[in-house]
């Protein structure tokens, strides 16, 4: 069995160099504080005995940590690997460190997550859902620092909010296979998260003001391309008229058009596709897959700097923070 090792403290780094453990204490904190000369060997001592700095001290003096919190419900999803790159690229250069909970679209692991997140006395939290426990509700309220949900521009937030409509994102993004000539569209969602129910609101929505009658095939499954073939053939069997998909996400959307290449249908002629987010890989697919192109590096990074400002004590808008979206056709509609 392997045994914990005892880490070395300030002392031992002290006692290697010849200095007093607050020299150490104070080049950590800010290493501009110690000669050139002598950062460069506390430095090498660090290296050399391994150092672990313990910051539950200082966390418990300061009453701060220099830490953010980020809950995220997939850790597989790239718009959400997106938008954590765009987080840290502002947390980096600020000297936060990043500290990560997953809650798989559960509202009670949120809550779980949350409580750990809190137990290291973060400085913010940055959501992704809007709809929330009462007990995350009171835990928020005891902290008592700040808060920011992301993915929505629309939705009631606690405090700050950055995103986009995801209703009119899907409502002008029916609209657009709707003007290319089809007529019955289905909407794929998959999930049934906070965003897929608004998406299929705009789905409704455009399906209505353009005379037609909505229809949605959905599963509490999560998204996959494999998904994606499924819920095509689940929308052929209960509507055979349909002529186009409109997809939570380009998942389901690249794995429909998959479906329709192992059916023998053309893309768009005899089936019209669109998906949601914009990935990679929805340009480079032949055709290219006509979805919703949604910023999310810029989201993270507006994010982060919104809540670091709050933080700092800095005015930050009282309103949420748009980062709108744009309609990519592609050539599957």
């Amino acid at each position: 069995m392997t045994m914990k090792k005892k880490r070395p403290v300030l002392q031992d780094v002290a006692d290697r160099v010849g200095i007093t453990k607050m020299t150490v204490s104070r080049y950590l904190r800010n290493p501009d504080q110690v000669s050139a000369a002598l950062r460069s060997r506390i430095a090498e001592a660090l290296d050399a005995l391994g150092y672990i700095p313990n910051r539950a001290p200082d966390i418990l003096s300061n009453s701060t940590s220099r830490a953010i919190g980020v809950l995220l419900p997939s850790l597989t999803n790239q718009v959400f690997a997106d938008v954590l790159r765009g987080i840290e690229t502002v947390t980096d250069a600020a000297g936060y460190q990043t500290m990560l909970g997953h809650f798989g679209y559960s509202a009670e692991k949120e809550e779980l997550q949350m409580r750990s997140l809190l137990g290291w006395n973060i400085d913010g939290l940055i959501l992704t859902e809007r709809t929330h426990t009462p007990g995350s509700l009171k835990m928020l309220e005891t902290a008592g620092i700040p808060v920011l949900e992301m993915m929505d521009s629309v939705s009631p937030c606690l405090d700050m909010a950055v995103g986009f409509d995801n209703v009119e994102a899907a409502r002008q993004m029916t609209q657009a296979i709707l003007k290319r000539g089809h007529h019955h569209t289905v909407y794929l969602g998959a999930r049934l998260d906070e965003r897929t129910l608004l998406k299929q609101q705009g789905y409704e929505r455009a399906m209505r003001e353009a005379g037609r009658t909505p229809h949605s095939v959905m599963i509490e499954d999560a998204s996959s391309f494999s998904l994606g073939g499924q819920l095509l053939k689940e929308a052929q069997k209960r509507y055979p008229q349909t002529d186009s998909l409109f997809c939570t996400n380009d998942d389901l959307a690249v794995g429909a058009i998959f479906e329709c290449q192992r059916q023998g249908l053309r893309v768009p002629q005899d089936m019209a596709i669109a998906g949601f987010h914009g990935h990679d890989i929805t340009q480079v697919m032949t055709p290219p897959l006509a979805t919703v192109i949604t910023p999310r590096e810029q989201m993270g990074r507006e994010s982060a700097t919104l809540l670091l400002a709050r933080i700092r004590g800095e005015q930050v808008p009282d309103r949420p923070v748009d980062v709108g979206f744009a309609i990519s056709e592609g050539g599957s509609i």
